[in-house]
This record gives structure tokens, sequence and C-alpha cells, in this order.
């Protein structure tokens, strides 16, 4: 019998490429007519953007190998930079292109805007870190570990901040000590390669999820867009999709909150989960308008990070501004927020003129909140035959495309080891 996988997201999308890889036929059900779930292709004004900026990095091992797996050469569709955060005026660090774990503390150690101070106490907290191997127990809020660490307040705003918003979509004082302590594992704390910066220099649909399409529909399977399943039932030792099947085993790869629509036992499993929102605005400005880097940070302002989709993907004149978590941003009225971020820009690009064009995307439950000590369900379901996949399964990574990717994987692996 035929394998399937409900949702064409990252996870499904890498379950079904593991499987077919392994000689599986696979068929892929998916209801949207755009391959991505949460981190898919967007068209605005002629241009493919995302529906929501992501990046990645190069710790991010499971995405890159099933990228070349499909085909999708990580060399051409992103570009690799070693890592750099820049606030302009206020925090510049990079990281050199020297050996592990010497980037890390050159990086911190020469990094503008913060005082001998701070930059002793970063390192200091990154040596305690790899002295434990990593490990905060109990686990913390990001600002409770901090605040234990006595950590400068300066240095959580530029440096520790940042990056938690950026790696687990959740505000400091909310989100896992734990698992930002493992993004930082596998990133600062990796090999030098591993905290580069990937930015995608295409639309995320195209970044993998298509590639992994025709990769299965190569390998005797099939993705079926634009098809929304509306029931899921076991007969004797098989599965049924609607009409479609038998299959002998299922990875259910949809969002969460979609669960208890298809299997309500499962909906307990995920009850408990609250919700973090994605804000990206897409701002289309005359060609010759540039960012001074490619990929900047916002202090102290209503967006956090600001792309420059000219540098990046040659939509000369396009710049994202991305908004992660919850803030005070979702209280503002559409426009009232394109305007002030716009004049957040302005601050950057000298004599910027008004935008030609303005699209804001809200993903509104992109991704969950990834609180101290959550409950997350595992991949192995009560139902014979059925997995779960998605960036929400139980592992030590947060909401990310490599969360996602990791999860479809070990689903996949789970259903040859049986």
């Amino acid at each position: 019998m035929k394998l399937a996988v409900i949702g064409a997201g990252y996870a499904g999308m890498a379950a079904a490429v593991e499987l077919a890889a392994a000689g599986h036929q696979v068929e892929v059900f998916e209801a949207s007519r755009t391959l991505g779930g949460r981190a898919r292709a967007a068209q605005i004004d002629g241009f493919s953007v995302d529906n929501g900026q992501h990046i990645l990095i190069g710790a991010y091992s499971e995405t890159l190998r099933l990228m070349r797996t499909v085909g999708a050469d990580p060399d051409a569709l992103l570009k690799r930079m070693p890592l750099r955060l820049e606030f302009p005026g206020e925090f510049l660090m990079c990281a050199p292109r020297l050996p592990a774990p010497l980037h890390t503390l050159f990086a911190l150690l020469f990094a503008h805007g913060l005082d001998w101070r701070e930059k002793l106490a970063a390192i200091r907290l990154m040596s305690a870190l790899q002295t434990r191997r990593f490990r905060i127990g109990p686990d913390l809020t990001v600002s409770a570990w901090l605040d234990r660490n006595k950590t400068p307040s300066r240095q959580r705003r530029l440096l520790w901040e940042p990056l938690c918003i950026a790696a687990l979509n959740t505000p400091a004082e909310r989100a896992s000590a734990q698992v930002l302590a493992n993004v930082l594992r596998d990133s600062l704390g990796g090999i030098r390669e591993a905290s580069d910066l990937l930015l995608p220099q295409v639309d995320l649909t195209a970044l993998f999820p298509e590639p992994a399409a025709q990769f299965v529909a190569q390998h005797g399977g099939a993705v079926h867009t634009g098809r929304r399943v509306a029931s899921l039932r076991r007969e004797g030792d098989a599965w049924l999709i609607d009409d479609a099947g038998p299959y002998a085993q299922i990875v259910l790869a949809v969002a969460p909150y979609h669960l208890g629509t298809l299997v309500p036992e499962l909906e307990p499993q995920v009850a408990h989960f609250e919700w973090e929102p994605i804000v990206t605005s897409y701002f289309s400005y005359p060609e010759w308008v540039r960012l001074p880097q490619t990929m900047l940070g916002v202090d102290a302002g209503l967006a956090q990070w600001l792309f420059d989709r000219g540098a990046l993907c040659g939509q000369d004149g396009l710049i994202a501004a991305v908004i992660s978590a919850r803030g005070r941003h979702l209280d503002l009225p559409t426009a009232e927020l394109e305007r002030r971020i716009h004049q957040e820009i302005a601050r950057l690009v000298p004599d910027l003129p008004s935008p030609l064009k303005v699209q804001t995307i809200t993903e509104k439950r992109a991704t969950f909140a990834c609180v101290p000590n959550l409950q997350r369900p595992p991949a192995r379901t009560e139902f014979s035959g059925l997995w779960l996949a998605g960036d929400y399964v139980a592992s030590d990574y947060p909401a990310t495309l490599e969360g996602a990717v990791r999860s479809g994987v070990a689903a996949a692996q789970a259903i040859l080891a049986a």
C-alpha cells in the first residue's frame, strides 16, 4: 500500500522526500494551491515575495541536506553571510572567519556599542552555557535567565532579546531560556559556518517545497494541491483519505490548530498552545532606494528587522520590514503602522521618497508561543500508522523552518524503521 502526507508545508514535504528517497510511493494532499504552508510565496505588485520574511542559519543541517537531495542548490538559492547583527548607530557585531569557538569570542570581544564590562559579561554568559553543555534547569523565561546572570540592560536590549525574538518568535519575558540555549548551542556554540546567516534569494515556495514536489513526482508519487481533506478514517489495517486510499501509513503535517478537524482525539494535545504573530510589511520605493546593508535591525522601533530585497533577489526598491511576536504594533491601524515604519526606514536612507505602494501581511498564528516547559506532542500518535509532523512536534527546536523539516524527517524515519 502507498504512504500519504497531509499538508505540503516544510514538514510535510520533508517527510515526503525522505520516504520517496527510500523507495516508497508517496501521495501528498495540500488544501492550498501554493506549497509551503505557513512559509509560502505571495504576489505583491508583480513581485514574488513571502507571507513572512524568513532567514536560515548555517546550523540548519537537515534543511540544507534535503535541499541538496531534491536538487535545490543552497549555494545558488541562499545568500550566505557571516553572522552580522547591526542596529545602525547603536550596535554592530560581526563573526570573523576564524575557527570555532574563536569566531564567537572575537565577535563578542570586538562588538561595537558595548563597553568592556558588557562584552566580558556576554563572554562569561556563553562560557557558562558551554560549561553546562547548554542545559538550563529548571527551565526559565529568557528574561529570568538574564536576570539570574545579572546581564547588563544594554546588552540584553541589543543582543540577547533580539536573538530571542528572531529565533523563538516569543518575547523574552515569556520565552523558554532552554530552547534559546539549544539554538545558541547549534549556532554560536557550533562550528564557524553554523552561525552564518542564510538569506533566501528566491521565495520560500521555490526554495524547497516546489523542488521537493518535483522530486516526489519523479519517484512515482504525487502532490495534490487545492485538495482539502475532509475526512480521515481507519478501516482494518489501512487508512482512507476521503475517497482515496488505502494507505499503510499517514503523516499528518497540518497546522496544530487543524488537528481536531481531522482527528478530534488529537486536539487535546495542542489545546494548551498559545500563538504568536509575524507581521511583514513590503514597501515599494523607486528602484534606486537601497539600505546600507542587506539586513539591518531597528533599535527601539516598531519594525525589528529590515531586508533589502533588491540586494537579495534583484527586486530593486523593495524593502521588507518584519515584526515578530506580539507587541504594541498590533494595536495600531495598518496605515498608521506602515507610516511609522516608513519613518524608521527614512532614518537609514537619506532623501527617502514616499513609498509607491505598501502591503502588509499578518500571520496571526505564525508560530506557537515557545514558553518554558511547554508540553509538545510526540510524532507517534495513539493510532497505528498515523504520525505527526510540524514545527510544534516535540523536539529541542523552536518553530522554525529547520524545526519543521526535522519533524518531517523524524516522522519518515520512524515509518521506515517500523
